[in-house]
């Protein structure tokens, strides 16, 4: 994390009112929005789609001190229908292939961001609504047939006509994932009782074990690089099932340590053994003690699997002897095993580290050099992350389980700057009072007409929580600037990531229903162009989605203006507490076709 070196906090005293006023920041900021339309056609034709609950172009005022000229942008080529700019196949051949570091986020100079919209692919179709699109999905929204080729004998889907099925196989379970989960339970007693509520699947395919992991109240973040299969964290967004686009390879995973409560990974092809074990470190440091570690596919089960896996089964089973050994080295006990799934558990006692003490020993502990929960570009280090002591309730065993520990304050809401319990039940009732308002200014939240949500610059994740009985997953956003409150949304039973808005997000186009933002161009505009924020919103916002903007009122206006430019209509209205200095701005993403011709494939 960046913020120990005395960046802001993403979450200021709203109570300030305070507004920047110097000249020269005006200037900044106006010609900030203004310059536009470097890369792209200039075609300005869209065709929109009535919705019952659209909304209507803002009615602005003139007192903003921030003024921005009327601004548009032009479309990008359908080339860029999926254009994902840190994770850009057009850019790969730039980086090395060692550990497939070219698929890790590359982000593009400042030169060559695009100033453009990104169009849908010809032929799309508003999502099919939850639950319905867990098991299917328009075929143009998604128009890849590799996966449904190549995987056809494993059942990931499926096309017919103008549809994609779902039957819910994997590599593993080709016969379906819940029978797959079946057996997991039976193993794991933990997944059945509401103790464990976060899980991480690595190599997701098209996210059915997550999928399946809804209905048993576990809330799983699929995790896949945009690599040859095209498309699969695509397909699980488009399904309604929580993903984000990542790879583990030569920097951390984009959350804080002892987060997760089960990691899972089916067949995913990791070399789990080699480069010291350090991807192994890097599961043990997310995981929370107590915490599973679930592995199916190679090398378990290789007595009655080699054969498949063109090997022998004597390097099978050494392969299999040096994963158990990398693991107990790592203070993993062996849980369970049956058929193909192999389940070991993260410690909870913190005496099994001493063995790391000795010099001689590998792998060590981490030095304090970097901080345990830094996950922003930060390279893997080849060491044992050590639950801090100090924490007697971060075991899995010590959490409330679900739904218990939703709004209990966790224990390391202390380490927050200005966090403690009053101030975090505080957070929480803030968020019923303003969510009930939401949903009185946006009556589709609640609905089916809303499914994946962001909270782009979330404290405590109160926001989600209070949107916990609705039928939505929020993914919550802390910035690599802001104070570490992602420990905290964890501990509570949901799920989130860091990131910097000054880059783009790593998902594709068109995958979020909803995007809420509270303060944060008040709080990053010293850092991050806010033209560019507002495009990647429009990037990842599906058409006639809605983004929930709660601002300064030194903003609201200009950011209308420009969210005018990206084709949205935006209406201003009160918070739930009235008054001048914050306002809301609610807009909707309209649907419109590109007018330019279909590349070729």
């Amino acid at each position: 994390m960046k913020y120990k070196d005395g960046k802001p906090s993403t979450h200021p005293d709203k109570s300030s009112g305070t507004v920047p006023v110097a000249i020269m920041f005006v200037v900044l900021c106006g010609l900030s929005f203004y310059l536009g339309g470097l890369f792209c056609s200039e075609k300005e034709k869209y065709t929109t789609v009535n919705v019952k609950d659209a909304v209507e172009s803002p009615k602005l005022n003139s007192t903003s001190p921030l003024q921005v000229k009327d601004v548009s942008f032009p479309e990008c080529g359908l080339e860029y229908q999926d254009y994902t700019p840190c994770t850009d196949p057009r850019r790969w051949k730039k980086y090395g292939m060692h550990r497939l570091t070219f698929l890790e986020r590359h982000c593009p100079p400042a030169f060559e961001r695009k100033e453009c919209l990104v169009p849908p692919p010809d032929g799309y179709k508003l999502p099919m609504r939850w639950p319905k699109s867990r098991d299917q999905c328009w075929y143009r929204n998604v128009p890849y047939d590799w996966i449904s080729k190549i995987k056809s004998n494993q059942h990931w889907l499926k096309k017919e006509g103008e549809i994609f099925l779902f039957p819910g196989g994997g590599t593993m379970f080709p016969n379906g994932v819940g029978k797959y989960v079946d057996l997991m339970q039976d193993l794991i007693p933990a997944m059945t009782d509401g103790t464990i509520r976060t899980a991480l699947d690595m190599g997701c395919g098209v996210a059915s074990w997550g999928g399946d992991l809804l209905d048993r109240n576990i809330l799983t973040v699929s995790l896949a690089p945009r690599d040859n299969h095209e498309a699969q964290v695509q397909f699980a967004l488009e399904r309604g099932i929580p993903a984000i686009l990542g790879i583990i390879s030569t920097q951390r995973l984009t959350f804080p340590s002892n987060s997760f409560d089960m990691a899972h990974c089916s067949r995913c092809l990791i070399p789990w053994t080699e480069f010291g074990g350090i991807y192994l470190l890097e599961i043990h440091r997310i995981l929370r003690p107590g915490g599973f570690w679930v592995l199916s596919g190679p090398p378990v089960n290789y007595e009655n699997r080699w054969k498949g896996w063109n090997t022998t089964i004597e390097e099978q089973k050494s392969d299999y002897e040096k994963l158990q050994d990398l693991l107990t080295s790592l203070c993993f006990k062996f849980y369970k095993k049956k058929d193909d799934i192999a389940v070991w558990q993260k410690s909870l006692d913190n005496n099994c580290y001493k063995k790391l003490d000795s010099p001689d020993n590998y792998p060590t502990k981490c030095d304090d050099g970097t901080e345990p929960d830094s996950a922003w570009y930060t390279p893997l280090r080849p060491c044992v992350v050590v639950p801090d002591q100090k924490y007697k309730k971060l075991g899995l065993k010590s959490q409330p389980k679900w739904p218990q520990r939703l709004h209990v304050a966790p224990e390391r809401v202390a380490d927050v700057r200005g966090g403690s319990g009053g101030a975090f039940n505080q957070d929480d009732s803030k968020w019923k009072t303003q969510v009930k308002h939401y949903k009185k200014l946006v009556p589709a939240i609640g609905t089916d007409k809303i499914r994946n949500v962001m909270d782009m610059n979330t404290m405590y994740g109160g926001f989600a929580a209070a949107l916990v009985d609705d039928p939505v997953w929020v993914m919550n956003v802390v910035s690599s600037y802001a104070s570490n409150t992602l420990a905290v949304v964890f501990d509570r039973g949901l799920i989130g990531t860091y990131h910097d808005w000054c880059e783009s997000f790593s998902t594709y186009p068109r995958t979020y229903d909803l995007l809420h933002l509270d303060g944060l161009f008040t709080t990053e505009s010293h850092r991050c162009e806010m033209k560019y924020v507002l495009l990647e919103m429009d990037r990842i916002l599906r058409p006639n989605g809605y983004a929930i903007i709660r601002e300064s009122s030194y903003y609201v206006d200009s950011i209308a203006t420009v969210a005018k430019g990206m084709k949205w209509g935006c209406r201003e209205e009160e918070t739930e507490y009235g008054g001048d200095k914050e306002k809301i701005l609610i807009c909707q993403k309209k649907l419109w076709y590109s007018n330019t011709k279909q590349p070729s494939r």
